[in-house]
């Protein structure tokens, strides 16, 4: 597993990290041993980075990374967030909030300190404001919190918190379905030495190219209930694309496959052959499609003629057909 520095907080973390959400349930039910396995083979391949938030499961995506890895040395780099509880979205945000928010996440993880706290597609507006910021700054000082970035759906509240000079890291929406941030988002990550966090690589699995019009999701997956954008921003299911279109881009991208490559493992090696980012974070619901992840980080970049290519699908094919903010 090779590694990337994250932004300016000197840790190498690993290119392919592990996205935690579906320990919360929201991907359909998952038991205890299903995540030891996951978490298991995670930590077997050098995944040294693991994201989750609050509100997985309602904390229960904590409790489990904190349970598991409490006791790994060296202690992985663990990524949580603050800003879509209840209580809080959309205009409950304050400081006291956000350290009773971090406090309780360091016993869910148990920790003396969060390695990195993201705010979690918090309103535009309150970016726009400032001061939540200077919360951060200010349980940074408390040593509640290492370091902290932000979770955002759109290239403009990116933009925004790029704006702050200590912010560590952008978590983004990007993949093969969602090329919009190659004119100006990442190039000022990069310029501004912010680490680059990707969720849904796989534009919630369509991009693994095994989705066909008669899948089924089940009724506590947000591809079911979430598929139009029902419940939060579209754009965190199957990158906004409606399910039926998204079933008919994914196999014309399956088809692009080169050998030696499943879909999935192109549609993240090209995530990874743009140097802004730091690390992906796929998640996984089996331990074996860990496994399967992992091996992106040791595959060749793709052609540039294959990257030319997706460009231009994107433009002709895929671009026109996202919904929502982006």
């Amino acid at each position: 597993m090779k590694t990337r520095i994250l932004g300016n907080t000197g840790f190498a973390v690993s290119e392919v990290g592990l996205g935690c959400w579906q320990f919360g349930g929201d991907f359909g039910p998952i038991n205890e041993a299903t995540v030891d396995g996951i978490i298991d083979a995670a930590q077997e391949t050098g995944i040294n980075f693991f994201d989750t938030a609050d509100v997985y499961g309602d904390g229960a995506s904590e409790r489990f990374l904190g349970e598991r890895l409490a006791a790994s040395k060296p202690r992985p780099f663990i990524a949580t967030k603050y800003g879509r509880a209840a209580d809080t979205y959309p205009n409950g945000y304050s400081l006291s909030s956000l350290r009773d928010r971090i406090r309780t996440a360091q016993d869910r993880l148990r920790c003396d300190s969060v390695d990195l706290l993201q705010l979690h597609c918090v309103p535009l507006a309150l970016l726009q404001r400032g001061e939540i910021f200077d919360w951060l700054r200010t349980v940074q000082q408390e040593k509640l919190i290492k370091f902290f970035g932000a979770s955002v759906e759109t290239v403009e509240e990116g933009l925004v918190c790029a704006q702050h000079d200590d912010v560590s890291s952008l978590q983004v929406i990007f993949n093969v379905f969602r090329q919009k941030l190659l004119d100006e988002l990442l190039p000022k990550a990069q310029e501004k030495n912010i680490g680059i966090i990707v969720r849904l690589p796989l534009a919630s699995g369509m991009l693994s190219g095994k989705y066909n019009s008669n899948t089924r999701f089940a009724s506590t997956d947000h591809r079911n209930y979430n598929k139009d954008g029902q419940a939060f921003s579209v754009g965190e299911t199957f990158a906004g694309i409606p399910f039926e279109k998204g079933v008919q881009l994914a196999d014309a991208i399956t088809a692009k496959t080169p050998e030696g490559y499943t879909t999935a493992q192109m549609a993240m090696r090209w995530i990874l052959d743009h140097p802004a980012v730091t690390t992906i974070i796929p998640g996984a619901s089996r331990a074996e499609q860990v496994r399967e992840n992992a091996k992106v980080s040791a595959l060749p970049s793709l052609p540039q003629t294959l990257h030319d290519d997706l460009a231009a699908f994107y433009r002709n094919e895929v671009a026109q057909h996202i919904r929502g903010a982006y």
